[in-house]
């Protein structure tokens, strides 16, 4: 296969996933956790997004048309749950909730942002989804199709990376740095979740 192609479809999917703009979310979103758990989450949101996008990737045009949903509602949607999520970081629920579970442990269950935000929508949101049935429909054959999902893994691999990184910069940033990076990303992705729902609706409106 083309290595420019192969080159253009990681470039593709590193901007749209953005490991480098996720690492210090991911800071704010396992804040106090120990590190094995970090790990853990980390892991469990790669293994989850890689099976969401190559289900999609493979199979999105069929399982969208056959339930009826169209890619903008899917953005839309996806949007409106990131924004739930950007005013907990914004407004100190998700600090609450993790005081209470350091008091009464035994009636708390473990918070765990694997599955949500951080494998869907941050991951596996909709444009690394929409991405990934183009560069999968473009491929040339099963052998293309491989090739594609070998960069999807790839461009997941440096998300990984960033991940267990997060534990030196959480160390650095100290207390006092990570609030304010938890209220700045939640202010972004806040502002994030609105162009999801923006893209969304020009879509709907524009392109049917």
């Amino acid at each position: 296969m083309d290595p420019q192609v192969l080159i253009t479809a990681f470039m593709t999917l590193f901007v749209i996933i953005d490991p480098i703009g996720l690492a210090p979310l991911f800071v704010a979103l396992t804040q106090g956790a120990t590190a094995q758990h970090r790990r853990a989450v980390g892991l469990r949101a790669v293994l989850i997004a890689f099976a969401i996008l190559t289900l999609f990737g493979l199979f999105g045009d069929h399982v969208l048309a056959f339930i009826g949903i169209s890619m903008p509602a899917f953005r839309i949607a996806g949007g409106l749950l990131l924004f739930l999520t950007a005013l907990e970081m914004l407004f100190e629920k998700r600090t609450k909730r993790r005081e209470e579970h350091a008091q009464h442990p035994e009636h708390q269950p473990v918070e765990d942002p694997s599955v949500f935000p951080l494998a869907t929508p941050l991951l596996a949101g909709p444009g690394a989804i929409t991405s990934m049935i183009l560069l999968i429909d473009q491929a040339d054959g099963v052998t293309g199709v491989l090739f594609m999902l070998g960069v999807l893994i790839a461009v997941l691999a440096v998300c990984l990376l960033f991940f267990a990184l997060s534990g030196v910069m959480e160390r650095v940033l100290g207390a006092t740095g990570i609030n304010v990076v938890t209220r700045l990303m939640g202010m972004l992705l806040a502002a994030l979740s609105v162009q999801f729902v923006v893209d969304g609706i020009k879509a709907i409106f524009f392109i049917g």
